[in-house]
């Protein structure tokens, strides 16, 4: 990289060298270990009272609901004798209150519907609720807020599970020995890590990673770490990071970003590594790089005419530099200075977003006793499109593993990537309901 190209990016704060991994990751420890006590934290650290213990039972059915987005799908899902998940019965609707305002009567009433046709196959329910909700013991989950997309404020304040029977048992459906575990993506990926052990390959422990156009992890906690509730009995649990809310330190160029988003103070690391972000975020840098010299002028005017450009736009340059469909390609085209400096600007960026995630993954087991053995390493479940899609970003993220988790703490990891991941993750939880 050309010196003035590295000074560039290491001034304004977006340079892959800015992020201090020890610096960093003590940080989010101690944000970690705050966020389970009373001190306070930018991470929400929200128990669930889920553990890992679940055993996978081969052959029994089990009724799996998932909200998530704007999609609503139900199925049944059992195991076969290799362990491995099978899918049945699977039905997907919009979300109630995606089109229009619903009441709590209407909007459980889709959900009652939808599960009418496989109510009596099973009385274990694996409910993902990809909504911000608190989980109680009971395993139920209580929806604090809607994403915008959703309008069914009665919903609110209302225990899912528990309504959601309550609708079944008024519609003559004997709920009586029915049991629902309500968990969030997140911490479904998770526990559908199980589903990638078999007896030639065996993990020590789990960690669940999403990042697509947000991010977030789950990680298992000691209950006695958990001062924030009383009365846990000994044990684990899996607990929601909420890690895409860590106030990490930025950049310059960050923090004029960060300003024109709709929350400048909230989801701080997500803005830095996330599928929503990284697009608008390199249009700032681009900007900045124009005004700066580092790109030319006429580049600058090219930009204007085609920008802005999203995550994925910013990933085919990177993926194919020279393919003339591609915006980028247009703005750089005939200008060999200008392509070269773009493409090591926009892989910084990539590559810092590589290294975050690194540092973020390896918070979540160093948190734990896990992966101290390299014959039973820890299992990181990852989903989600900006991980695997985004030109770079898998390989710097494994990179900076190595670096960091690997050589440096001596922990040992695999990636894995589970199709339907909420699905399974729901179905094994409500293997593990008593």
């Amino acid at each position: 990289m050309k010196k003035e190209v590295k000074d560039f990016l290491v001034k304004w704060g977006i340079s892959p060298d800015n992020v201090k991994t020890d610096e960093m990751l003590d940080f989010f420890l101690k944000e970690m270990n705050d966020g389970l006590t009373e001190k306070g934290s930018s991470l929400s650290m929200i128990p669930t009272f889920i553990g890992d213990d679940s055993i996978l039972v081969p052959g029994k059915k089990l009724i799996v609901i998932d909200a998530g987005g704007t999609n609503l799908r139900t199925c049944l899902v059992s195991f076969d004798e290799n362990l491995k998940p099978e899918i049945s019965n699977f039905k997907k609707v919009p979300m109630p209150g995606v089109k229009h305002e619903v009441s709590a009567k209407e909007f459980f009433g889709v959900f009652a519907t939808q599960v009418e046709g496989i109510i009596d196959q099973s009385d274990s329910i694996g409910f993902c609720f990809s909504y911000a909700a608190t989980i109680s013991s009971d395993n139920d989950g209580t929806p604090i807020v809607f994403s915008k997309e959703i309008k069914a404020p009665e919903v609110i304040g209302k225990k899912v599970g528990a309504t959601l029977l309550a609708e079944l048992k008024d519609r003559g459906y004997n709920i009586e020995n029915k049991r629902v575990a309500v968990l969030n993506d997140t911490v479904a990926t998770l526990l559908a890590g199980k589903a990638a052990a078999s007896k030639d390959k065996q993990y020590d422990g789990y960690v669940g990673f999403i990042l697509g156009t947000g991010t977030n992890t789950a990680y298992l906690e000691k209950n006695e770490n958990i001062t924030t509730i009383s009365g846990l009995k000994t044990g684990n649990q899996v607990i929601n990071v909420e890690s895409g809310s860590l106030k990490v330190k930025q950049g310059k160029l960050d923090e004029l970003f960060n300003s024109t988003t709709k929350n400048p103070n909230q989801y701080i690391l997500e803005k830095m590594i996330s599928g929503a972000y990284l697009g608008p975020l390199s249009n700032i840098v681009i900007e900045k790089a124009v005004k700066e010299g580092i790109l030319s002028k006429d580049f600058g005017k090219k930009f204007k005419e085609v920008g802005p450009v999203n995550t994925t736009e910013m990933s085919h340059f990177l993926e194919m530099p020279f393919n003339n469909d591609y915006k980028l390609v247009q703005c750089v085209k005939d200008n060999k200075v200008d392509a070269e400096n773009l493409w090591y600007i926009l892989e910084s960026l990539i590559e810092r977003a590589g290294k975050i995630t690194a540092v973020n993954l390896t918070a979540a087991i160093i948190k734990t006793e896990f992966g101290k053995d390299p014959l039973h390493p820890v299992c990181i479940n990852a989903d989600g499109t900006t991980f695997y899609k985004t030109e770079y970003l898998e390989k710097y993220t494994n990179y900076y593993l190595e670096e960091l988790l690997v050589k440096k703490y001596h922990r040992y990891y695999e990636t894995v990537c589970i199709d339907n991941s909420p699905t399974i993750g729901a179905a094994i939880a409500a293997l593990g309901l008593k």
